[in-house]
């Protein structure tokens, strides 16, 4: 079924067929899961929301007109999910029954690892990120991470090319701005 296009899969979907729809699922996890783990920043959470929107997606596929591309589609989708995700409270929970003893031995690291560079620039560029508006996560993550093209982003967003152009310059320049302040 790999060979088939996106329409296709939808219309054998839209027929009932459980492979096509795994096919369909297979093509988009990675790309569904890049955007949510990217806006959401927490792996275990995206999982589920990803799980969410495919959910979505099954449900939605009978609807389907394609007025848009599928790919359109499922990144609308995957924006509702994140926003949703994120205008609700999320609950944490800590162990209160484990209390750190401090008899143990310390932990000594390296003074100079590159691999930890990389990792704490990493983790800077997450916290950054972190703190853009919803919109400007969503569409930094789907295009410069994920690499959706500015048309498909305009057709998820329903917004003029032109508007998803400047969205993405401010969320660039936001997002620099905060690396400069966190690494000054």
């Amino acid at each position: 079924m790999s060979d088939l296009t996106d329409d296709e899969l939808v219309g054998r979907c839209q027929g009932g067929s459980d492979e096509a729809f795994a096919e369909l699922v297979s093509r988009y996890r990675r790309l569904v899961f890049g955007i949510i783990a990217r806006t959401i920043g927490d792996a275990s959470r995206a999982e589920d929301l990803a799980q969410d929107v495919f959910l979505r997606v099954h449900r939605g596929l009978p609807y389907f007109r394609g007025k848009a591309r599928v790919s359109t589609w499922m990144y609308r989708i995957t924006v509702n999910v994140c926003l949703q995700a994120q205008a609700a409270p999320v609950r944490i929970e800590l162990p209160i029954d484990e209390e750190p003893t401090g008899n143990g031995p310390r932990l000594q690291l390296p003074t100079k690892d590159p691999a930890f560079g990389a990792l704490e620039l990493r983790d800077r560029l997450e916290k950054a990120l972190a703190r853009l508006p919803a919109n400007y996560r969503l569409l930094i993550a789907a295009h410069y991470l994920k690499g959706v093209q500015y048309e498909e982003l305009a057709a998820a967003f329903n917004m003029p090319l032109g508007t998803v152009k400047t969205h993405l310059h401010r969320a660039r320049r936001e997002l620099r701005e905060l690396l400069e302040h966190e690494l000054a």
